[in-house]
C-alpha cells in the first residue's frame, strides 16, 4: 500500500472510457465544440487490465466509470460487465444521461447499483444553452428508467449565477420528490475558466447555496464518509442533498482518488496536470507490470496537492 506524508492513499479509481462527449457544456469547453476521442485510446480489454492492476498494486476499492461521456463509447458494453465481477466494493457510472434509455439493458444485465447523472436545469431552453446539445426529455426518461430498475440515483448540478441560479430550488424539489440525492457542484477553476473572468462572475459558493435552500427547506448537516467529496445535508422527512464545495470547503486533505484517462495517462490529482503514461506497462506481463506500476503510483501520489488550486487541464479529458 502506498501512503503519502499526509496519510492519503489511493482507494478510488476513476476511469475515462473516452474523451469524446456529445455535449459541449459551457463550464467544460470554451468554444462550443464537442470533445473528440483522444488519439490512441485504450481498448476495453486494456482498461480492464489496468483496473485489475490498480486493485492489486494500489488497493483500489471503488471504481467510477466516466468520460467524456462513457455511454457514448462502444467500449461501455464490454467494460461494465467485466469490472462488475472484479473484487471491488463499489462500481458507479457518471453520465449526462442522454443514452441511458438506449443502454439500460446493458446496465441491468451487468448489475450496476449506482449511477450519477449530470443535469443543470429542468428548463428545456436553458438545458440547450448550457449543454449546447441533447434533449431534456430524453434525460428525464433515462432518470426514470434507472429509478424503475432500482438503481441508486444521484444528480449532479453545477449552479452558475448567469445561467441557472434560479434552478437551485426547483432542482432540489425535483430530486427530493423522487428519492434522488442532488449534489450541487461548485463551479471549478479548471480548463478555460482558469484565467477567465466568467469564473468569478458565475461562481456560487456553499454559503450562498445554503442561504437559498434555507428559504424553502429546513436542513441540517449530516455525516459523510471520510473521503467523500460532498458535504451532506439532511432535509427532515424528505432526504439528503450534498454540496461538492471544492472552493468553499476543499477535500484535498482526505482525497483518495486516482484517475486514468482513456489514452492511458494516470493522474494523481485533479488540480495538477502532471500525468504518467502507463501504455507500455499495460503491454507487459502482469507480474512485471505490477512491479513497474508501484513506481508510477509513488510518483502519482506525490502529485497530490494539499489545497485545490485549479488547472488549465480540461476535466472531461481525465474523468472529472
Amino acid at each position: 500500500m502506498i501512503v503519502d506524508q499526509h496519510g492519503r492513499r489511493f482507494r478510488n479509481l476513476r476511469v475515462s472510457l473516452t474523451a469524446a462527449c456529445n455535449y459541449a457544456c459551457t463550464y467544460c469547453v470554451a468554444d462550443g465544440k464537442r470533445l473528440q476521442p483522444a488519439s490512441r485510446e485504450l481498448s476495453a480489454e486494456a482498461l480492464v487490465k489496468a483496473v485489475r492492476l490498480m486493485i492489486r498494486a494500489a488497493g483500489i476499492e471503488k471504481l467510477r466509470i466516466t468520460g467524456g461521456e462513457p455511454l457514448l463509447s462502444s467500449k461501455f458494453d464490454d467494460f461494465l460487465p467485466a469490472v462488475m465481477v472484479l473484487p471491488l466494493s463499489d462500481v458507479a457510472v457518471t453520465t449526462n444521461g442522454q443514452f441511458l434509455v438506449r443502454r439500460q439493458e446493458v446496465i441491468r444485465k451487468a448489475g450496476l447499483k449506482r449511477i450519477n447523472i449530470s443535469l443543470d436545469t429542468l428548463d428545456p431552453g436553458r438545458f440547450r444553452l448550457i449543454a449546447r446539445s441533447g434533449d431534456l426529455d430524453t434525460v428525464l426518461a433515462g432518470i426514470d428508467a434507472m429509478i424503475d430498475m432500482g438503481l441508486k440515483v444521484k444528480i449532479n448540478m453545477v449552479p452558475m449565477r448567469t445561467a441557472n441560479a434560479d434552478q437551485i430550488l426547483p432542482m432540489l424539489e425535483f430530486c427530493l420528490d423522487r428519492g434522488i440525492e442532488l449534489r450541487y457542484i461548485e463551479l471549478m477553476n479548471m480548463g478555460h475558466l482558469k484565467y477567465n473572468a466568467a469564473y468569478q462572475r458565475d461562481f456560487i459558493g456553499m454559503d450562498e447555496l445554503l442561504t437559498t435552500i434555507g428559504t424553502r427547506f429546513t436542513f441540517a448537516r449530516t455525516d459523510a464518509p471520510y473521503d467523500s467529496t460532498s458535504v451532506r445535508f439532511n432535509v427532515p422527512g424528505y432526504g439528503n442533498f450534498g454540496i461538492i464545495a471544492n472552493e468553499s470547503e476543499p477535500f484535498c486533505s482526505s482525497c483518495t482518488r486516482l484517475r486514468l484517462s482513456s489514452n492511458g495517462l494516470l493522474y494523481g490529482c485533479l488540480s495538477n496536470s502532471n500525468h504518467h503514461d502507463i501504455n507500455a506497462l499495460l503491454e507487459a506481463p502482469e507480474h512485471e507490470a505490477l512491479v513497474r506500476l508501484q513506481g508510477v503510483l509513488e510518483k502519482a501520489i506525490a502529485d497530490k496537492q494539499t489545497a485545490f488550486t485549479g488547472e488549465v487541464t480540461v476535466m472531461k479529458f481525465i474523468g472529472g
